[in-house]
């Protein structure tokens, strides 16, 4: 089984985050890059069906050179070879574009992304790549297992779970789940050295339109300051959620 997993390129969930240029632009100063966290998920189980069935994992990214530590990583956690398609990701469509070429020459039969990276929270690549290639397509996935063609998956919906079966070739769009937060896997100093030989391919990328451009971001409003009121003075209490508030 051949295994593609899409690997998203964000910014720590810790960093600071400002805009410039009339707050038009992501501020990238002093900025942690790291693996999209909904990625890694799909990336662990990739990891799991290379070791459990013999599967072969690449990993792909559309981005530039900045990209490539993050696809390091990806090899040194145990990905047998990356893919960088040297394109800014500029949206949505441009990005599944790339990734759909990527995928229709390599033959996989399983792609992982995850259901949203967590920098623009789009939400709509791997819906997007199915729909360009034709392929089966299950979001939010929370579980998956390979027999064969035939897969089994859990994914999360509206007030419950749905357990599905489908077959080969499949996209997925992954989240907490696929593995446990503890089987996460933190590169060791033989994974690193190992993925300084490993394979990284530079592709350029195919004619794509970009049909969308960030105008314009704004940060949330900061909090007000908290207020406390004595436990014994509901009336106050109550005041305060009624023409303050507004919530009663």
């Amino acid at each position: 089984m051949k295994i593609l997993v899409c690997i998203s390129h964000v910014p720590d969930t810790t960093s600071k985050i400002n805009f410039i240029n009339g707050d038009s632009e992501f501020d990238t100063n002093g900025v942690q890059y790291v693996i999209n966290p909904n990625d890694e998920f799909g990336l662990t189980r990739a990891i799991w069906f290379q070791e459990k069935q013999g599967a072969t994992v690449t990993v792909v990214n559309v981005g530039g050179p900045e990209t490539e530590p993050t696809l390091r990583k990806a090899l040194a956690i145990g990905a047998n070879e990356a893919i960088r398609v040297n394109a800014d990701p500029a949206d949505g469509f441009f990005v599944a574009k790339q990734l759909a070429e990527v995928i229709k020459n390599g033959a996989y039969d399983l792609i992982i992304a995850g259901k949203e990276s967590l920098d623009y929270n789009g939400g709509m690549v791997p819906g997007m790549i199915a729909g360009i290639l034709g392929y089966n397509f299950l979001n939010s996935c929370t579980e998956l297992t390979v027999d064969g063609v035939t897969v089994k998956a859990i994914r999360e919906i509206d007030g419950g779970k749905e357990t599905v079966s489908t077959t080969l070739p499949l996209i997925i769009g992954g989240q907490k789940g696929l593995v446990e937060e503890k089987d996460l896997r933190i590169p060791n100093m033989r994974g690193i050295m190992t993925a300084r030989s490993k394979t990284l391919t530079v592709l350029e990328p195919i004619d794509a339109s970009v049909n969308t451009k960030a105008m314009k971001f704004e940060k949330p409003a900061p909090r007000s300051a908290v207020k406390l009121i004595d436990a014994d003075n509901l009336d106050e209490l109550i005041n305060l959620l009624h023409n303050e508030a507004k919530v009663i």
